[in-house]
């Protein structure tokens, strides 16, 4: 009898530490969860790097003060809307991708940064340039590169390809389509460094092209259907 006492007892008791250390995983893995996005409510240097892409490119007015505020809240939602997000005003791991965010508690690298950016290049490209000789791929890329160099754009691949109006492929959301192995290529030549636009940080075909500023940028080269301009 007392054996039985004994074995039940000690079931008893594993049976309490298996609940225990469920608990706290949960409550481990929640907390990793919550700090995996920002949301309304949230403060802190993520917030402010969300609110300052957003107001550069034009999704957002309000302070830049790291409070993810309602304001902030619409601005995110604006931007998942037009950039064929899921529309929640919560900066989740796919909102702050798009925007160039790599969430510290996540466990991106380098690497998986660079494939991040080869992606949203490539998909920029396949949505701009498909149809076109390689070159001229390579082209389109380049002139995001030669912005991202230029102090009068936007420091980033996501911050140039997303800044308002900058391209008709993300408004209409052909950035959102799959890219082939052709553009995937075309991106990673344009970061790696090849300009076969000659240092241009605009483009746009002539015989479609009626805005009569664009036709008065310098010429550096055609290629394709498009002519590439600074």
């Amino acid at each position: 009898m007392k054996l039985k006492d004994k074995k039940r007892k000690i079931f008893i008791v594993c049976i309490m530490i298996v609940c225990i250390a469920s608990t706290i995983a949960y409550i481990f893995l929640s907390n990793n969860e919550v700090e995996a996005l920002s949301k309304y409510g949230s403060r802190g240097n993520e917030v402010t790097q969300i609110q300052t892409k957003l107001k550069r490119w034009g999704y957002y007015k309000g302070n830049i003060d790291g409070i993810y505020g309602s304001q902030t809240q619409e601005a995110v939602r604006y931007f998942q809307r037009k950039n064929g997000l899921a529309v929640d005003g919560i900066a989740g791991p796919k909102t702050l991708s798009a925007m160039g965010i790599y969430n510290s508690s996540s466990s991106s690298t380098s690497s998986s940064s660079n494939n991040s950016n080869v992606n949203l290049l490539a998909r920029l490209i396949y949505g701009e340039a498909r149809g076109e000789p390689y070159t001229g791929q390579v082209a389109v890329g380049a002139v995001v590169m030669n912005r991202v160099k230029s102090s009068s754009f936007p420091n980033s691949i996501s911050g140039v390809v997303y800044q308002s109006g900058a391209f008709d492929v993300v408004s209409d959301g052909q950035i959102n389509l799959s890219p082939d192995a052709t553009a995937k290529k075309a991106a990673q030549d344009a970061i790696n460094g090849w300009d076969p636009t000659y240092g241009a940080i605009y483009y746009f075909n002539p015989s479609t092209a009626t805005n009569k500023w664009i036709w008065s940028r310098p010429m550096t080269v055609t290629i394709g259907r498009h002519r590439f301009c600074k």
